[in-house]
């Protein structure tokens, strides 16, 4: 496990640091994939393997902060800002120059920082840690975006987005129903040893869609709906079980959530769509989630409702579909559904059209 030292001082006490060697092209995506900083002060990066990375410490003056920033090959595509909390004031991703990607952090005052002992660490080929500082765990709440470690357990991006309305999820406005009526199962698939399909960067299906589910789960139960998971974390669950789940609640819909891959892992193939097995009720349970999961994935092909046999929406007895989120092989759905953001706007998606169907059954 290679250590790297910061050991250079410039001027304005600019700290420096270089690691690695393989370069990328400048007209190439964000090496950047995935970034966390822990209630514990220890910041965790994902990048592309073999990157190139250079950080940065700046004492700060009288208009800003104390600054720690990286800068990473290839061009961040969406700059923004993000509010931090204890003792960072924000966090910005911004693009320095043509080909590039920069995270800063800004710290508040009196942090009582001590940057000559940070230690950037290579975990492996694509992560990055660093203690920024020593705090017991929980100091302040947790920030980030997209998944890092290998358990892929990280929080959602939850902090608001300053000046950013791409960023805001919540324009998505969810209807209201009657409260304490509705039973509904949400199934993320796969889990356990069957991760399902993996993706660029080995993002696992499995994973997403149990984060994304989770997030359904809350918005429904916050909208007075009953909701059970098929599974809660990453089990091994065979296919009748899930239906039994269903059939012997008599839950009112079943909506089974799963992430596609292509064969031979083509990255130009991306795409939604969501399979009922038949009759009208599935069929218009799957027009709505359909068009609003569309709704948040611009660019993302509309590969239609479909009719599809797959056991766990064929062998239950209520409104049943199998939603596909996008393609974990895409280079456009795949770089979306790593990040937290992305997959709050999908949950938030098919909560509204679960919601929206339900009104008309009222």
């Amino acid at each position: 496990m290679p250590k790297f030292f910061f050991n250079k001082l410039f001027s304005c006490l600019s700290l420096f640091l270089l690691l690695n060697s393989s370069i990328f092209p400048t007209k190439a995506s964000s090496a950047l994939a995935a970034w966390i900083l822990n209630s514990n002060g220890v910041l965790e990066l994902r990048t592309k393997s073999n990157s190139k990375l250079k950080a940065y410490f700046q004492k700060g003056g009288s208009v800003f902060g104390d600054r720690f920033w990286i800068d990473f090959p290839g061009e961040l595509k969406t700059p923004r800002t993000i509010e931090g909390n204890g003792l960072i004031k924000e966090i910005r991703l911004g693009k320095p120059n043509k080909g590039k990607t920069r995270l800063v952090f800004e710290f508040t005052e009196n942090n009582n920082l001590k940057p000559l002992n940070w230690r950037l660490v290579a975990i492996d080929k694509n992560r990055w840690k660093i203690k920024l500082f020593s705090l017991p765990k929980n100091s302040f709440q947790t920030i980030g975006e997209g998944l890092v470690s290998k358990s892929y357990n990280n929080p959602k991006a939850n902090q608001k987005p300053i000046n950013s309305r791409r960023g805001n999820y919540k324009f998505i406005q969810l209807p209201d129903i009657k409260r304490n009526k509705f039973y509904v199962v949400i199934d993320p698939g796969h889990g356990g040893p069957d991760l399902g399909a993996i993706g660029i960067g080995g993002l696992r299906e499995a994973d997403v869609v149990l984060d994304v589910s989770k997030r359904v789960k809350k918005l429904l139960s916050d909208k007075g709906v009953t909701v059970r998971l098929t599974r809660n974390n990453e089990i091994d669950l065979d296919l009748p079980p899930r239906v039994s789940i269903a059939n012997r609640t008599d839950a009112d819909i079943f909506v089974s959530i799963h992430a596609n891959a292509s064969r031979g892992k083509r990255r130009d193939i991306n795409g939604l769509e969501t399979f009922y097995y038949t009759g009208w009720r599935g069929r218009l349970l799957a027009k709505k989630i359909q068009k609003q999961i569309l709704k948040v994935s611009p660019g993302s092909p509309d590969r239609g409702v479909r009719q599809g046999r797959y056991f766990v929406i064929k062998n239950t007895r209520m409104p049943a579909v199998l939603v596909e989120i996008g393609f974990l092989t895409g280079r456009l759905d795949a770089r979306r559904l790593e990040k937290s953001i992305h997959r709050e706007r999908i949950a938030y998606a098919i909560t509204k059209g679960i919601l929206e169907y339900l009104s008309r059954t009222e």
